[in-house]
């Protein structure tokens, strides 16, 4: 089976950024199964045809969905309850064209719809995250293409479905995909994730392709980029780890830290934050590799929640912000 290398990308976006259990590459309806809810969703196609002419081109609802495929498909089981994405990406290197601009356009909505009409007619799903990604989108396609998502979401809305149709392009693409993809993924190496793995041996090399390069990258500075996207686990284990080896962390705020008051109001949670690691103290509540504070060891933190009824993550990134602005590291 054929994999482009953007499918690679979103199976192990689902797989290690939304955390979901099961991701499918090129998922196809069988023709062996009875769809669901039929007479909806014809009556959903002729609202939506109302909405966006010529988007079927005469197309019969059987006809729609024999020629569906959805690139990259991952649900995550979730203390929220079901999650599903359903992610379609396109990588043109001169930018995405599918011909005249308005087809382009067109094409992209009825790639959300026919999506959309298999979750709901196959898999009895009237909620979800649909994705359509490209890492280039020209402005002049762009702009005409972010408010038609913007009315079919509306659409959806009016029809009681709580699907989100989702653009990302260009930086979109690098803030929400990319970037957390590669923040989450370190130290997997599982050898089905070809974009992992290419990514992992061109790093390889890294030095020796710029032996003049300093040590210090740019992406070592704290940075809450990426961080929308990561559930707050991989937050607190990736970029809160990073943060505090940096070096931007003061020895009396570093102190402040190894007490549960101070941590508590600073990031909701019930525990100190970091304990030194020449210290008795609970390791269930704490993740099992330590970190490095100007040459001291430490344990950092794991009892993170976001539910409704105990959320950390607003505190957790305003205090990775407040890094991101107010720490100078020097190169």
């Amino acid at each position: 089976m054929k994999i482009e290398i953007g499918e690679s990308l979103f199976y192990s976006w689902l797989r290690h950024v939304k955390e979901c259990q099961i991701v499918q590459l090129n998922w196809k309806p069988s023709p062996s199964w009875t769809l669901q809810r039929g007479e909806e969703l014809e009556r959903f196609m002729q609202v939506s045809a109302d909405r966006f002419p010529d988007v079927y081109k005469n197309n019969s609802l059987a006809q729609l969905l024999a020629q569906a495929e959805i690139d990259v498909i991952g649900t995550a089981q979730t203390e929220n309850g079901l999650e599903v994405y359903a992610v379609d990406v396109a990588y043109h290197e001169a930018g995405l064209n599918y011909g005249k601009q308005s087809e382009t356009v067109t094409r992209v909505i009825k790639k959300f719809l026919r999506t959309a009409l298999c979750l709901w007619g196959y898999l009895s799903v009237m909620q979800g995250e649909l994705i359509f990604a490209s890492p280039k989108i020209n402005d002049a396609v762009l702009k005409d293409m972010q408010p038609a998502v913007a009315d079919l979401n509306d659409l959806f809305a009016k029809n009681n479905l709580r699907f989100k149709a989702r653009l990302l392009a260009n930086k979109d693409f690098n803030k929400h995909v990319l970037r957390p993809t590669l923040i989450a993924s370190e130290g997997i190496s599982d050898t089905t994730e070809l974009f992992l793995r290419s990514y992992q041996l061109v790093k390889m090399f890294e030095n020796e392709r710029n032996p003049e390069k300093p040590t210090f990258r740019p992406d070592d500075k704290p940075s809450t980029d990426g961080g929308q996207e990561l559930k707050i686990g991989k937050i607190a284990n990736n970029l809160l780890r990073k943060t505090l080896e940096s070096g931007c962390v003061s020895q009396e705020e570093l102190t402040q830290l190894q007490t549960k008051d101070y941590s508590k109001r600073m990031f909701g949670i019930d525990f100190p934050l970091l304990v030194a690691a020449n210290t008795s103290f609970d390791r269930v509540r704490y993740y099992a590799n330590p970190l490095t504070i100007n040459g001291a060891d430490y344990y950092l933190c794991s009892q993170w929640f976001e539910t409704s009824a105990n959320n950390d993550r607003r505190l957790l990134m305003a205090w990775l912000k407040s890094k991101e602005e107010n720490c100078n590291i020097k190169q």
